[in-house]
Parts: C-alpha cells; sequence; structure tokens
C-alpha cells in the first residue's frame, strides 16, 4: 500500500473545503462564500485499492485580526510541514493576490514538494487558464500544475492520480471505511454554523462559533444539544429571531442533514450564549477546541 498526507492550503475563500469535500466524494468540511470559514484542522481519508491519502484541510492563512485568527494561522503553517506533498490552491477568478505570494514565499524553504492548484476554472475562460499557469510557473518551482473546478467536480480525478505520484509511506493509518478523523460532536457543531453562515450575513458569521454539548446516541433516535455562541447581545438577537424564527429554520435545516450523517432520527435543540470577546480569550479557544490545553 502506497500512503502519505496531504496538506490543503491557501489563503481563505479559494475553494479549499470545496475540493476536499470533492476528493472524498463525501461532505467532509463545511461550506459557504465566507470568507474563513474553516477554523479546524479537518482530515479527509481517501480509500483506493493499494492506497490511503489523508487529505488535510487548513484555515485560510490570512492577516490575522485577533488572537484566534493567530492560532488559525499557527496551525495552517503547521501543516506545512511533516507532509508528503502540499496541495497549494487559488482561485483563477479573482487573480493573483497579495495573499497568494505571501504563502508562497513562506514555502520556499521548504523540502516538499507542492502542487498548484488553480481552482473555479468553470468561472474563466481557457485563454485564463493558460495564462495563469505561465504567470506561477515563473513565481515558484511547483512540481506539477492541475487546474481544477472543485464545485463542479472537473479534473479531480487528475489531481488524485498526480498526488498518488508523491506518497512515501507504505502503512494504513485508519481502516478503509473512515472518510474523516473529524468526531460526531465537532461535524454536528459545523453543520450549525454551516446553516448559520447561509441564513445570515456581514458581521454575524466572523462572530459565532458552536458547540456540542450533548450527543446522546439511543436506539431510534440521537438526542443532541448545540450551543450557538456570539460576542454580544445586539448578535443574540439576529440569530434568534423574531419570535425565534431564525434559531427555528436553523434547527430544522441542520437537523436534516445531522439525519443523513448519523442515520438516525435527531432531537436537536439549539442554545444561543453570548460570551464577549470569546475570539480573544485563550480559555474559551481551548474550550470550544481551536487549541490544545497543554
Amino acid at each position: 500500500m502506497k500512503s502519505g498526507f496531504v496538506s490543503i492550503i491557501g489563503r481563505p475563500n479559494v475553494g479549499k473545503s470545496t475540493l476536499l469535500n470533492a476528493i472524498i466524494n463525501r461532505k467532509v468540511a463545511i461550506t459557504s462564500n465566507i470568507s474563513g470559514t474553516t477554523r479546524n484542522i479537518i482530515q479527509g481519508i481517501y480509500n483506493e485499492d493499494g492506497y490511503q491519502m489523508v487529505f488535510v484541510d487548513t484555515p485560510g492563512i490570512h492577516k490575522p485580526q485577533n488572537k484566534l485568527g493567530k492560532y488559525l494561522n499557527k496551525e495552517a503553517y503547521s501543516m506545512t510541514k511533516d507532509v508528503d506533498v502540499i496541495l497549494f490552491v487559488v482561485d483563477i477568478a479573482s487573480g493573483i493576490g497579495k495573499g497568494d505570494l505571501y504563502i508562497l514565499n513562506t514555502l520556499k524553504g521548504l523540502d516538499i514538494p507542492v502542487i498548484l492548484v488553480i481552482n473555479k476554472i468553470d468561472e474563466v475562460t481557457d485563454a485564463t487558464i493558460l495564462e495563469t499557469i505561465d504567470r506561477y510557473k515563473n513565481i515558484y518551482p511547483f512540481v506539477e500544475i492541475v487546474p481544477t473546478s472543485a464545485l463542479k467536480f472537473d479534473n479531480i480525478k487528475r489531481l488524485i492520480e498526480v498526488t498518488k505520484k508523491y506518497l512515501h509511506d507504505d502503512v494504513q493509518y485508519f481502516p478503509t471505511d473512515y472518510y474523516t478523523s473529524s468526531s460526531l460532536k465537532f461535524m454536528v457543531s459545523e453543520i450549525v454554523r454551516e446553516k448559520l453562515l447561509m441564513l445570515t450575513e456581514d458581521e454575524v458569521p466572523h462572530s459565532i462559533t458552536c458547540y456540542t454539548t450533548l450527543f446522546e446516541e439511543k436506539k431510534d433516535i440521537t438526542n443532541i444539544v448545540v450551543d450557538i455562541i456570539v460576542d454580544r447581545e445586539s448578535l443574540k438577537k439576529i440569530v434568534i429571531g423574531k419570535n425565534g424564527s431564525m434559531l427555528k429554520q436553523v434547527g430544522t435545516l441542520a437537523r436534516r442533514d445531522i439525519e443523513e450523517l448519523v442515520g438516525k432520527k435527531v432531537y436537536l435543540e439549539v442554545y444561543v450564549k453570548v460570551i464577549k470577546n470569546w475570539k480573544e480569550k485563550e480559555k474559551y479557544l481551548i474550550e470550544l477546541g481551536f487549541i490544545d490545553n497543554e
């Protein structure tokens, strides 16, 4: 068996999580059009006869605005080490930005092969794709360049085949029926957060997080309680909505996905709590699972 770890990095909102889901062909990471959706290291496990690849989705590398942002950058950078190959994902539709160049500059000292994944090619012309490839060739010595549309599953098989060439291990890290290393509790929290990202806008998505406080499996039903954490009272009112309408909609949409995830009926309770400046407080970053309590 050939196996290895593959890190997916890039600036926020280039489609890293959508790419991971396309590779695994399962919903492993939540997605939205909100920049900075991914806040945790998420592993998707690709299994094929003779191969096992652990793809690691990372938070988008960005200029941090708070303590949480600093930890997320640290986590993302940590995943550029001790891996077999790096997939550097860019959004072709937005062009080559300062963020892309900054990340590439940090990779120059690494002795790890980097594959350039030019994503969202469904949004541009063939001429733009060729022009972008030429420009990136002059910026960094990529071992491979693969244009993709993760949303349309375009060229994903080719990306998988190319990545296989850089695997170095011969051990099976996970059972072949595993598709992620994330716990069900974590995935439930993320599903609730995804629905909030979908239904809210502006400042709300960046000011919330979700935490599963109860996950109780019974024979015919799973009882779940999720806390939605916001950083001020005004946002609590928005998340709850008039007569609880927003919270009810979030719960209804989330429950459908969670039932599909756990394979049985779900009784879901969702509460909103205010923790002022939670993104700046290490105690809560530890409690909410963003950083290890060492």
